[in-house]
C-alpha cells in the first residue's frame, strides 16, 4: 500500500504540471458556477438543487479528460516499462494512479463548499441533502474514474482513451435516463433503465442515501479497478 500511495502522490503532482488539468478545472468551476447561481437568488430554496442535479452530466464530460493520460502516456513515452521494473505490482499501479486522480477530483470540489458557505451567510440551508448530495457526487466521480483509466489503460493514445470514456459514461448514464424517460417502454426494460448511475445517483441529490446505492457504486468502481489491473497483467508479459 505504501508504494501505492507513493505513486498517489507523484500523480497528484503531476495534474499541476498539466495544462490540461487547468483547462478542466477552470471549466468546471466556470459551469459550477452558473450551476449554483441559478438557485441563489431570492425567494429560491436555500439548497445545491440544479447544481446536484446537473453535475452527473458535466462530469460526464470534465473526468475523461483528467484520466486520459494516466495510463496511456505512460504506454506511448515507454514510462511504463521502468514502472514494471522496479518492486511494484500491477496493483500498486492501479491504486496509485486511481488515487491520486480522485484525489484531485477531491480538488476540484473544494471550491465548491464556498456555495455553501454563501447559502449559510444569506439563509438557513437544509445540511442533510447538501452532505448527501456531495457523498453522491464523491460516489461517482470515483465510479467514472475507474472507467477512464480503465479505458487509458487500453490504448497509447490519450485522445482515443478520453472518446472511449466518454462513450462508456454516456452507455452507462445518459442512455438509461433517456430510455427510462420513454413512456412506451414495458415495465421490464423500465427497471433495467433504472439501474443507470444518473437514476441511482438522484436519490443522494434529493438527500437520500441508500445501502443498495452505496453497494452499487463500491462495487463497480472495484470491478473496473480489478479489469485494469488484469489489462495491465496481459500487456506486461507481451
Amino acid at each position: 500500500m505504501s508504494r501505492a500511495l507513493t505513486i498517489a502522490r507523484r500523480e497528484v503532482g503531476s495534474y499541476f504540471y498539466s495544462p490540461i488539468a487547468y483547462v478542466t478545472m477552470t471549466l468546471f468551476l466556470l459551469a459550477s458556477g452558473g450551476l449554483f447561481w441559478r438557485d441563489f437568488k431570492p425567494g429560491e430554496p436555500a439548497v445545491m438543487r440544479t447544481i446536484f442535479e446537473w453535475m452527473v452530466w458535466l462530469l460526464v464530460l470534465v473526468v475523461p479528460m483528467l484520466c486520459m493520460g494516466l495510463l496511456a502516456q505512460e504506454w506511448a513515452t515507454g514510462t511504463v516499462e521502468t514502472m514494471f521494473t522496479a518492486p511494484v505490482s500491477e496493483t500498486d499501479v492501479v491504486l496509485g494512479k486511481f488515487l491520486g486522480s480522485l484525489v484531485f477530483f477531491f480538488v476540484l470540489l473544494i471550491p465548491t463548499l464556498l456555495y455553501v458557505v454563501m447559502l449559510r451567510v444569506y439563509s438557513h440551508p437544509d445540511y442533510g441533502p447538501i452532505f448527501s448530495g456531495y457523498l453522491g457526487i464523491v460516489l461517482v466521480g470515483a465510479l467514472f474514474i475507474a472507467i477512464g483509466l480503465f479505458c487509458s489503460s487500453l490504448t497509447r493514445s490519450q485522445v482515443v482513451a478520453a472518446v472511449s470514456a466518454a462513450a462508456i459514461l454516456f452507455v452507462v448514464t445518459i442512455v438509461p435516463w433517456w430510455a427510462g424517460s420513454e413512456a412506451t417502454l414495458s415495465a421490464f426494460w423500465r427497471k433495467v433503465a433504472n439501474q443507470g448511475v444518473f437514476t441511482r445517483y438522484t436519490d443522494f441529490s434529493k438527500g437520500v442515501i441508500d445501502t443498495g446505492h452505496l453497494i452499487f457504486f463500491i462495487a463497480t468502481t472495484a470491478l473496473f479497478l480489478f479489469l485494469t489491473v488484469k489489462v495491465l497483467e496481459s500487456r506486461r508479459w507481451k
